[in-house]
């Protein structure tokens, strides 16, 4: 079968209530604003031009090489040290998401990494609540809706995961609905922070971990056990623990794959254990190399297919050049998803959502209204 290309479809995708639980505050930086707050800091860019520049945090990202990726994100936290600039780029953040058609964003980001210019732990996160209440309020002025949540993240390699986890709670009633471990996940397992995750399930705080990316199958298993994660950040490299065997069919009309999960697929799957998948994301940083290097090849649909609860996420928008919209087109241009797949997509991100049950049940309501008006 050929796929439908997104130009040619009778909905407009962008258009379509949408939830994103993955998108990292520093991935997520328009072009002219680096620009603009590199020069009050006499920071260096690879450009003033913010065409350039945006190009330039593109083929950066698609490099193949790790070190000049993680040389992007050196220059989008360089310019988020004050509260000013991490109060726009957190309104900036919900206004471009808005403008995408995303009604519920969850912010990840890690405090600790913005705290070069003298701001506290606590300041910083008040600064992008400011920001993100004030994004709010710009997109609710033109009679559009969305609700954002932070999820205060800690980085695995700097061992402050408890002081994290503390700062998360104490500002679950001010806009932090989670707590995410990011950073360096080979080396750096859940269990290495196990004080911290035990502190936030006697907490009940909700937690999500970044595994099953740059680390495999062990890695995944470890969040589910030592961080108690209620959702899997990427977790797309549980494919690995799924066989498929390709048969002639009785018929004669082509291949038939047999579909054989192992144990800990068959938990992930038969418990509904929400994953985060970034389909451009993990292209670029060889999260599914094991598979191929095309998105024709991204165990995703696989995943989908097989019965896992999938949402899509875009990962880092500034350095992919891909919003959710951009995400999604990309699935129905590869795998012929259709108007009901995007929706499926779109209700598993609600249920996964860190909400209360009827915040999401109203939020669900919402979603279906939407993706009605477009059939």
């Amino acid at each position: 079968m050929n796929a439908v290309p997104a130009s040619d479809l009778t909905f407009d995708v962008r258009s379509l209530p949408k939830v994103s639980l993955h998108d990292h505050l520093d991935g997520g930086l328009r072009p002219q604003t680096i620009i603009e707050l590199a020069a009050r800091i006499g920071h260096e860019l690879p450009s003033t031009d913010a065409v350039a520049l945006g190009q330039w945090f593109r083929e950066s990202a698609d490099s193949g090489s790790l070190p000049r990726y993680l040389e992007t994100f050196e220059h989008t936290v360089a310019v988020m040290q004050t509260r000013d600039a991490l109060a726009r780029v957190a309104a900036e953040f919900v206004e471009d998401l808005a403008d995408d058609g995303v009604i519920y964003g969850e912010v990840r980001w890690a405090p600790e990494q913005h705290l070069q210019q003298g701001l506290s732990l606590d300041e910083a996160v008040e600064a992008v609540q400011e920001g993100l209440e004030a994004g709010v309020d710009t997109v609710e002025s033109t009679g559009r809706q969305i609700q954002v949540g932070q999820l205060i993240t800690a980085m695995r390699h700097a061992d402050r995961s408890m002081e994290i986890a503390e700062l998360a709670v104490r500002h679950r009633d001010s806009g932090a609905v989670g707590f995410d471990i990011a950073g360096a996940e080979d080396g750096f397992p859940p269990s290495r922070f196990a004080e911290a995750f035990t502190y936030l399930a006697e907490n009940q705080f909700p937690v999500t971990a970044h595994a099953g990316e740059a680390a495999g199958l062990d890695s995944i298993a470890d969040a589910l056990v030592s961080a108690r994660t209620l959702r899997l950040g990427h977790g797309v490299r549980i494919a690995e623990d799924i066989d498929v065997e390709f048969t002639n069919d009785d018929d004669g009309d082509g291949d038939v794959g047999l579909v054989s999960l192992g144990r800990l697929a068959c938990w992930v799957r038969d418990r509904s254990i929400p994953l985060e998948i970034c389909p451009s994301s993990n292209l670029q940083t060889g999260a599914v190399a094991g598979f191929g290097e095309q998105l024709s090849e991204h165990p995703v649909d696989l995943l989908y297919q097989t019965g896992f609860n999938v949402s899509i996420n875009p990962d880092n928008r500034l350095m992919s050049g891909a919003t959710l919209s951009d995400e999604l087109e990309l699935l129905v241009d590869t795998f012929e998803y259709d108007l009901d797949d995007l929706q499926t997509l779109m209700l598993n991100a609600v249920e996964a959502a860190f909400l209360p049950l009827e915040e999401r049940e109203a939020l669900a309501d919402y979603v279906v209204e939407g993706f009605a008006n477009e059939r």
